[in-house]
């Protein structure tokens, strides 16, 4: 998508309209050149009446803050022991960031403050160590926050927080955000860092559940990069709390904030509470989005051409693949009853979407549909993608003598010359036609 194209972004506004966003900002990158761009993107979800709330980390400052004065901070990111000294160089830095955030935001002709909605309680003793310093949300100031927002006013929260008896404690921003999220019904966290989003293995992780986040910090821990472990922690607590989806990307990419909040493709990784993707049949509105979908496959003779007419004759045969609500692959079951075959027909992933196991995906759920209605081979086509329904579908090479009478016909008229393809379908396990696919 073109972020010029208002079309693109228009489509987002009545989901994300007065809703709430939190955004996380590591402190190394409130410092970075690209900084003024992440606010004129915020200007952006303004203009479009979302709502903003601005959470700030500081380790980064707090670092450089502790060098300059030949110091040694005790803990950086909020977690660990914070003692008197790190927390002096913690408000220092924090409030100096604060500032120059409120500058930049003013700057964009948006209102913003700093209001003193984190009541924090001492970590106290855990695992036998005493943590000083540092604290945990007790409690976030939803009215007041909520009045600001209500006015169009940006809150702007730095890494701090306040007890009943005006002490303050070096908090973890990641669940500084999340708390707050959890407090007002977010529907976004977006947290931005200094990495692409969320590495494992060297390898960035585009999409994944919370549920399996979870389980593979618990399992495979030291698998993530030790700098997003935390952002990983907090963001599986954030979808468990009620957030339906975090954002993990990169701050010095110019426009990815929204290059992130309105694509499909997004720019770094997505952690969501519930399936955002889903297999479903094909309705009429969808015939233009088959056609647009389909179109570079046709252009590259991947596909047959197919007219509108032709696609809503046969619209039930047709199934979308969607990403909250957006049509990225389709493809299509055309059933020859007396035969007891079906044809696996234009089965085709968006670019974007490539390499990411939509087309297995699709290709199973055909299959299981196939079983469902009790028929006992799969036949695809194909000129150019034989080699991927054989080594990813399990499909064998055929002749046109095994395709239906009316089927066989087609085939020799169109000249195209498709190597025909057969899968043999075993029977239906019990329970397997209610398998989740998505």
């Amino acid at each position: 998508m073109k972020l010029t194209d208002l079309r693109g972004i228009l489509q987002y506004f009545p989901r994300f309209r007065e809703k709430v966003f939190v955004i996380g900002i590591d402190g190394a990158i409130v410092t970075d050149e690209n900084f003024s761009n992440i606010l004129l993107d915020v200007a952006v979800l303004r203009s479009l009446n979302i709502r903003v709330v601005l959470v700030h980390g500081a380790s980064a400052q707090i670092q450089a803050l502790a060098a300059d004065q030949q110091k040694v901070p005790s803990d950086l990111e909020g977690s660990g022991i914070t003692d008197a000294e790190t927390l002096k160089l913690a408000l220092t830095a924090a409030n100096r960031l604060t500032h120059e955030i409120l500058e930049g935001l003013s700057a964009n002709d948006l209102r913003a403050v700093y209001p003193n909605a984190i009541i924090a309680h001492p970590m106290g003793i855990i695992g036998g160590v005493y943590h000083l310093f540092t604290g945990k949300v007790e409690r976030v100031d939803i009215d007041l926050l909520q009045t600001l927002l209500s006015q169009g006013i940006v809150p702007v929260i730095p890494p701090l927080g306040l007890d009943g008896d005006g002490k303050t404690y070096r908090v973890n921003s990641d669940s500084v955000a999340v708390a707050i999220a959890e407090a007002l019904k977010a529907i976004k966290v977006i947290f931005i860092t200094t990495h692409d989003g969320l590495i494992r293995q060297n390898q960035l992780v585009r999409q994944t559940s919370a549920t399996d986040l979870d389980a593979a910090l618990s399992n495979a821990r030291n698998e993530f990069t030790p700098e997003l472990i935390s952002k990983a922690t907090f963001a599986a607590a954030a979808c468990r709390a009620g957030v339906p989806r975090v954002h993990i990307i990169n701050g010095r990419v110019d426009e990815g904030l929204l290059a992130e909040v309105f694509s499909n493709e997004g720019i770094g990784t997505l952690i969501y509470a519930n399936e955002y993707q889903q297999i479903r049949r094909a309705m009429k509105k969808d015939v233009r989005s088959i056609l647009m979908l389909t179109k570079e496959g046709v252009a590259t003779e991947e596909l047959a051409r197919r007219t509108r007419a032709a696609i809503e004759k046969q619209l039930g045969d047709y199934y979308i693949f969607e990403i909250d609500k957006n049509p990225i692959a389709c493809v299509a079951l055309h059933v020859y009853p007396e035969q007891r075959k079906g044809e696996l027909a234009c089965l085709y992933v968006r670019s974007s979407h490539e390499n990411q196991g939509i087309g297995r995906k699709l290709i199973r759920f055909v299959e299981d549909k196939a079983r469902e209605l009790g028929l006992e081979e799969l036949l695809t086509l194909s000129t150019q993608a034989f080699t991927y329904f054989q080594s990813k579908g399990g499909f064998g090479e055929g002749a046109p003598d095994d395709l239906p009478p009316a089927r066989r016909e087609k085939y020799e008229q169109s000249g195209r010359n498709s190597k025909v393809l057969v899968k043999k379908l075993a029977k239906p396990t019990p329970g397997e036609a209610q398998r989740s696919i998505a």
